[in-house]
């Protein structure tokens, strides 16, 4: 029998720990150990319970998020922490602190009615703890469900919303008739879902079109794990590089522009959040902004980024597929293209195209990533010519680009 994946709910609202709680507790492979109205108290229950993974609001009385973590850090204590971030004004600029003090990732915090927005902070929030909590039970010995198992519930869970909305006038019928558990008999409810490990497939070989030429720029997706990946990789990066970095991480809107700054303090590059029109320039990087789709125009004067609001492409806007099929078509042989950490598979078909065209192309491996997904799909599409670990990333991407330039 598997174990779950244990965490701790830290937060000094109670609608909100008992929101949060009920999202954990009606997912297989996930319970609540603990709940905390404050970080003092969460410090006292992690000694109790040993959680793998913790849940954290920033504004609470007696010791609050950000303190939470200056003692985390301080306590040496090594439990991710995925913070519950406000969408106000100075939400991002917190968040992107709470990142800085070693919180892995984050959430915008549901508003609590039931709506369509508060289904998508649940998947999210799912993503986030099996991600983050799997990788920490795992080193610790655990035997937790892997990352894929619960994709599978998200995705149950969003075509059981899909069929209960293409039912609205049945369910108001039989809510007239004071029917009882209306959502069984419109959708049968699975309360366990067997699995079995997705088997490893060999790679596909691709033909690419032409050989690897100059790299001109580089493009990288990411998502789950993305946003400490990206602080490691852009700190330790060729401070001499001469290509363009485009990079799709999956973030909200509002999020993106304090991102942008917060690596830009580390990097030896200039970082910035991309903006329409925005001209391609050596050396610099340029983060697709949350809610818009990044892509290259090719112009007389010098490329061009280009943002759009076109539908979510595999789920996701930005996404990583958008900025690899603009780099295919425009650089095509000469282009590197990066798949790093994420669930799903944004990102894999189009570098699998950028191969084809004959771009260089590298994978983050299993091992260092948070999630091996959409480097995972990348590779069996054929689309990686070679896996890297997050350590040796900013060596391999800045090797590349010195000796192809």
């Amino acid at each position: 029998m598997k174990d779950d994946i244990s965490v701790l709910v830290c937060d000094d609202s109670a609608l909100m720990r008992n929101l949060i709680s009920r999202i954990v507790e009606n997912t297989q492979g996930l319970t609540v150990c603990a709940k905390a109205m404050n970080g003092q108290i969460a410090l006292e229950k992690i000694e109790e319970t040993k959680p793998d993974v913790i849940v954290l609001d920033i504004e609470m009385p007696v010791m609050n998020g950000i303190e939470f973590l200056r003692e985390r850090k301080k306590r040496r204590i090594d439990i991710p922490v995925i913070v519950l971030s406000s969408i106000a004004t100075d939400g991002a600029s917190v968040t992107m602190e709470a990142l800085e003090l070693g919180a892995s990732d984050f959430l915008t915090k549901p508003n609590g009615s039931v709506s369509a927005d508060l289904s998508t902070v649940a998947d999210r929030l799912v993503e986030l703890l099996s991600s983050y909590g799997f990788a920490f039970a795992i080193m610790h010995g655990k035997d937790v469900y892997e990352p894929d198992f619960f994709v599978r519930q998200i995705k149950l869970r969003e075509a059981e919303r899909f069929v209960l909305e293409k039912n609205k006038d049945k369910i108001e019928a039989l809510q007239e008739q004071n029917v009882e558990k209306i959502a069984d008999r419109i959708v049968p409810a699975a309360t366990k879902i067997e699995w079995n490990p997705p088997e490893k497939k060999k790679a596909a070989v691709i033909k690419p079109l032409r050989e690897g030429g100059r790299i001109e720029v580089v493009a990288i997706g990411i998502s789950t794990g993305g946003p400490n990946a990206l602080r490691e990789v852009f700190k330790m990066i060729d401070p001499h590089m001469k290509q363009p970095i485009l990079v799709v991480q999956h973030m909200p809107a509002g999020f993106t522009q304090e991102f942008a700054q917060s690596l830009n303090k580390i990097c030896p590059l200039e970082v910035h959040e991309a903006e329409d029109e925005m001209k391609i320039q050596s050396g610099h990087i340029y983060i697709a902004p949350g809610n818009f789709h990044i892509y290259v125009e090719r112009r007389p004067s010098g490329n061009v980024v280009r943002l759009s609001q076109e539908p979510q492409r595999n789920g996701h806007r930005p996404s990583a597929d958008v900025l690899f099929e603009s780099i295919a078509k425009v650089y095509k042989n000469n282009a590197l293209g990066v798949i790093m950490t994420g669930m799903g598979r944004d990102g894999a078909a189009q570098l699998a195209e950028m191969r084809t065209q004959g771009a260089w192309t590298l994978g983050q491996d299993e091992k260092s990533s948070i999630v091996y997904g959409m480097p995972r799909v990348a590779y069996e599409l054929g689309g990686v010519q070679k896996q890297v670990s997050l350590s040796e990333m900013a060596d391999e991407i800045s090797s590349l680009a010195r000796a192809h330039l």
